[in-house]
């Protein structure tokens, strides 16, 4: 199966330019994709991409990842409905460093021939002067071209219009291109669907500059069976760096997944066959609440973004928080890898001499902390067998706890009902 068969079964594929795919199959090709660096993480709407050149090095080309370092201080008005606030050179140098280091995670940058390869745009930027770029690249391409362009249509009948710096953009991103094409050999630029306009911009240049030909490749954009945008939660974008978004949360991002969005996204965001995807959707549909679909792409997608000893935390996190996982787990955590846990949750903390003079059960739920607004709410459930403590059920309120509770000496861990959790720190 070549590349674009692979993308087209996987419901990837969006647009293609003719004589794309005889040019991939006569032999190895370069292609590139670029990313912004508009945050020092990518987040899992960049993954679409990430999986697509994933794809284009196992066919056997040569993927090349451009990070933008001199798009990154223009814009690209794709998609957007106003001009994003531009950043100082040394954080989209930090960002640059930071995304080339995640994508290294993703492709093969040793395996000969088509060893995947970085770049970086300001590299041939930085010493192109203004006069040089509007002379050398900006006479090629009529204003008439550039404003047929959907991106940027809809930004002129929009309410804040587009200054030049934005609409200059598919300039720059089309002299990637050129620049990449007589360089690099690079054929073919890949992207998002809302990127078609400024890669058949790159394309153009090739053409009239230097009357070459190379060809173009869109994925389709990522949104899921209800509407709403794909990689966004209650707390925000759900990032590929750790310190951002723990392997615990992104895990549950994956495991949480609807079955109709499960279904599309384990083939987009895993590399398992065809043969073995309709293998577990058949497993899946005899027992979908068993959720086999959601779990063998949660699996995956974490070991490839993280490890797979980050997808045994993950597990053994989901199992003490929703099945039957033992104090054992948080025992063997470090203090930073139980906050990380517990990210998210309510957390509190109480001196540890409070602790050391023992503290009353009710007073520690309803007055120490807020895990029952009130006191007797707090008898009442502790009553009733609706509180746990560091996992055990407690039936008396004026159970005193004190430092032979904490775990590790430092926490103690309170449960409300089956999945509402409460951290309490010892300091």
């Amino acid at each position: 199966m070549n590349f674009v068969e692979e993308l087209r079964w996987r419901g990837m594929l969006h647009d293609i330019m003719p004589g794309t795919e005889e040019e991939l199959n006569k032999h190895m090709t370069s292609g590139y994709i670029g990313f912004d660096p508009t945050a020092d993480s990518l987040h899992v709407g960049h993954l679409t991409q990430i999986m697509t050149l994933i794809h284009f090095q196992r066919a056997g080309h040569k993927p090349v990842a451009l990070v933008g370092g001199a798009t990154g201080m223009v814009g690209d008005p794709s998609g957007k409905s106003a001009e994003r606030n531009l950043l100082s050179e040394d954080v989209l140098n930090h960002n640059v460093k930071c995304l080339e280091d995640q994508l290294k995670k993703f492709l093969d940058f040793n395996s000969g021939p088509n060893s995947a390869e970085m770049v970086n745009n300001y590299d041939w930027f930085k010493n192109f002067t203004f006069l040089d770029f509007i002379r050398d690249v900006g006479k090629h391409l009529t204003v008439n071209y550039m404003m047929a362009k959907d991106s940027v249509k809809k930004r002129l009948e929009g309410e804040t219009g587009m200054s030049f710096t934005e609409f200059s953009y598919q300039l720059v991103q089309g002299y990637d291109f050129y620049y990449l094409w007589k360089e690099k050999n690079c054929q073919v630029q890949m992207g998002g669907s809302d990127q078609w306009g400024n890669i058949v911009t790159g394309t153009e240049l090739i053409r009239r500059k230097a009357a070459g030909n190379a060809f173009a490749i869109t994925t389709q954009l990522i949104k899921k069976a209800d509407g709403t945008k794909f990689g966004k939660t209650e707390s925000g974008a759900v990032w590929l760096d750790p310190a951002k978004t723990s392997p615990y949360k992104f895990y549950q991002f994956w495991l949480n997944t609807t079955d109709s969005d499960a279904k599309s996204w384990i083939r987009i965001f895993t590399l398992k066959s065809q043969a073995e995807i309709e293998e577990l959707e058949k497993e899946h549909d005899l027992a979908p609440h068993l959720r086999i679909l959601q779990k063998a792409l949660a699996e995956e997608i974490t070991v490839r973004t993280h490890s797979f000893d980050a997808l045994q935390t993950a597990l053994k996190t989901s199992d003490f928080l929703f099945g039957n996982g033992s104090l054992e787990f948080l025992n063997s955590l470090s203090k930073e890898d139980v906050l990380e846990v517990f990210e998210g949750l309510p957390q509190f903390t109480i001196s540890k001499d409070e602790f050391s003079a023992g503290i009353n059960a009710t007073d520690l739920l309803a007055e120490k902390t807020t895990v029952f607004p009130s006191k007797g709410e707090a008898r009442k459930m502790i009553s009733g067998g609706g509180v746990s403590i560091n996992k055990e059920k407690i039936a008396d309120p004026a159970l005193i706890l004190n430092t032979e509770n904490l775990i590790n000496g430092k926490f103690l861990v309170a449960q409300k009902g089956k999945k509402n959790y409460f951290l309490i720190m010892a300091e």
